[in-house]
């Protein structure tokens, strides 16, 4: 008898919540209490008075894993609904990085060309520096920052992962 293994995969979790105090920190206890690394955390409010709040949460697991997560935090008090974007069909998920390049006069018109390739644009420059913002998909800013370290990257801020359904589907 052969039995297939499961292969961790990432996922993209959306969690609607009520924007309350002591929320965020049930959410990820549950993560926390059962070994379940967190890769992107993103949260903020989402209707108009305020009172529900989407937490974006990418992990990886096997698809087993995923699913016992999304159970369990369906069964969380504060928790409305929860959806695995990664499994429920097409999604749209973005992060936004800046990034901040310390560049020499070699690799400053480099780093500029670079910028241009993915889209990024300056934000801040001074005479020996750039900061570059960039927003896409996670392996789109792992690419760009990549490609900046050997021309001075020095710093780094990412926001995580946001996500959506795509089409006539909410969460």
């Amino acid at each position: 008898m052969t039995t297939q293994q499961e292969v961790a995969t990432s996922a993209v979790i959306s969690i609607l919540v009520e924007n309350e105090s002591g929320a965020l920190a049930r959410v990820l206890g549950l993560f926390s209490g059962r070994g379940y690394n967190i890769e992107s955390l993103t949260v903020a409010p989402v209707d108009e008075a305020g009172r529900m709040s989407r937490i974006n949460v990418v992990t990886t697991g096997t698809p087993h894993a995923v699913a016992q997560v999304k159970a369990q935090l369906e069964r969380l008090v504060p928790v409305w609904r929860v959806a695995n974007l990664s499994e429920g069909g097409p999604h749209v998920a973005r992060e936004l990085a800046l990034v901040k390049v310390v560049a020499t006069a070699e690799s400053r018109a480099e780093s500029l060309r670079i910028a241009q390739a993915f889209r990024a644009r300056v934000v801040d420059t001074t005479a020996t520096s750039f900061v570059f913002e960039l927003t896409g998909s996670p392996e789109k800013l792992n690419s760009f920052i990549d490609l900046m370290r050997p021309l001075g990257l020095a710093e780094i801020s990412r926001t995580g992962v946001v996500a959506i359904s795509r089409g006539p589907d909410t969460l």
